[in-house]
């Protein structure tokens, strides 16, 4: 199996906006169809970043023409939408995703793709380069099939779960080394350390069993 790793910026909905309220976000398409001369997608979002810069950014997105539904709730963003000229658009059966698409505070979106067959890796990334303002090649290797990306409804979280989980996911609480403190989280929220401690435990209790669970 083949994979590539990607970083491109284009003419993108949640990407414009990400740069221009200062949001990072993640991106998964459910599916799509054509509809005339437009593609209709359907995809997920989760956002990352101030509320209030957050608020502004599905405000600013519920009023533009492309936007065919969209529902908001918990950080999380469903969204239906016209598009022209889109990576989704080259996207065919011989490519999958293997991850989410993760989107920067520039707008820039990082792919990281599969196939059996390198030359469909090849076809995908001169398709994009068509449609994206900047284009870079971060990796393309071959390697083994294994944990492969499987996207699935997550549990319902309450809001300060789902805060708890996504301020802990941004100042690099998970990462090695880790990059911050349960102390330091907590004052980021405003809120006790033991708070802070319950709200996130129980986010992950929910999270880490639904990722790995048939």
């Amino acid at each position: 199996m083949w994979t590539a790793k990607l970083k491109c910026r284009h003419d993108c909905l949640i990407g414009n906006r990400c740069k221009k309220f200062g949001i990072e976000a993640t991106a998964y398409e459910l599916g799509k169809s054509k509809k005339g001369k437009d593609l209709i997608t359907n995809s997920v979002h989760q956002l990352f970043g101030e509320e209030k810069q957050i608020k502004k950014f599905i405000n600013d997105l519920k009023k533009d023409k492309d936007v065919i539904h969209a529902e908001f709730k918990n950080n999380s963003l469903f969204l239906v939408e016209k598009k022209k000229k889109t990576p989704v658009k080259e996207y065919n059966r011989n490519i999958f995703l293997a991850s989410s698409v993760n989107l920067d505070k520039e707008g820039y979106e990082y792919w990281e793709i599969g196939s059996y067959d390198r030359k469909e890796i090849n076809k995908f990334i001169n398709a994009l380069n068509k449609i994206c303002f900047e284009l870079k090649i971060l990796s393309i290797k071959e390697t083994q099939a294994q944990n492969i990306f499987f996207p699935k409804i997550l549990p319902n979280l309450t809001d300060k779960q789902k805060k708890a989980i996504d301020l802990a996911i941004k100042e690099g609480y998970y990462k090695v080394p880790k990059q911050t403190s349960l102390r330091s989280l907590a004052k980021t929220m405003k809120t006790n350390l033991s708070t802070y401690s319950k709200h996130l435990q129980v986010a992950e209790s929910k999270l880490i069993p639904n990722i790995f669970s048939s």
